[in-house]
């Protein structure tokens, strides 16, 4: 993609694009945002007021460094390690419901579109990337991208419909069931790891003759 972007310092670049966010009517937050947690491995819900934009302001970076990305990608992107006690910690991946929503908002503004050829999942549209090559943050020192071939990306324009599509229904509902699922997975396999006991004596015919006659 663009060698641009790498040049630009994330802790920077990414707020000064939500800022930019917030001026876009189609990004709102919705008013269970701040009552869920992001996923599975995390212990409580966001605390910053502005999680929002930051979050959509970090996926279209993710869009626009990566191209054609899909939920799952994005979903292994945003998870973390469960904290499990005194057990080792474990990669859980992130929620689905947060990241298409915003990815839903992102199409309603013209910024996403759907990928449905080659490979599927969403990328920015030229909109898209003119309102990210339009944030101008403090670049890093010492990054010469001079002898880096880079080619740009003709974008076609696709016809993007809000609307969930019947696979998406099927994948949000299938994401939700293996959230719910991951806590009984493990408890499974801890059963199955953990030591088994001693299994109970099982008496055979003849032992049962035998102990029939020492009762006589």
């Amino acid at each position: 993609m663009a060698k641009t972007i790498f040049t630009k310092d994330p802790e920077k670049y990414i707020p000064a694009l939500a800022e930019a966010l917030k001026s876009v009517p189609e990004f709102e937050t919705p008013e269970w945002a701040m009552f869920v947690k992001t996923g599975v491995s995390r212990e409580r819900p966001p605390v910053d007021d502005d999680f929002w934009f930051t979050r959509s302001a970090s996926i279209l970076r993710q869009l626009y460094i990566h191209g054609v990305v899909g939920v799952g990608k994005l979903r292994t992107r945003y998870g973390s390690k469960k904290d499990r006690g005194g057990k080792p910690d474990r990669f859980r991946k992130a929620g689905g419901k947060i990241i298409r929503v915003i990815l839903q908002q992102a199409e309603a503004a013209g910024l996403v579109e759907k990928v449905m050829r080659m490979q599927h999942g969403r990328r920015l549209t030229q909109a898209g990337r003119d309102l990210l090559d339009s944030i101008e943050v403090e670049e890093k020192v010492g990054l010469n991208f001079e002898d880096v071939a880079a080619k740009p990306m003709e974008v076609i324009e696709q016809d993007t419909d809000v609307e969930q599509t019947p696979e998406e229904v099927v994948e949000e509902a299938t994401e939700v069931a293996e959230d719910k699922g991951e806590e009984v997975v493990e408890d499974i396999k801890e059963a199955e790891e953990a030591p088994k006991g001693v299994p109970p004596v099982q008496m055979t015919s003849a032992d049962a003759d035998k102990g029939g006659k020492d009762g006589e």
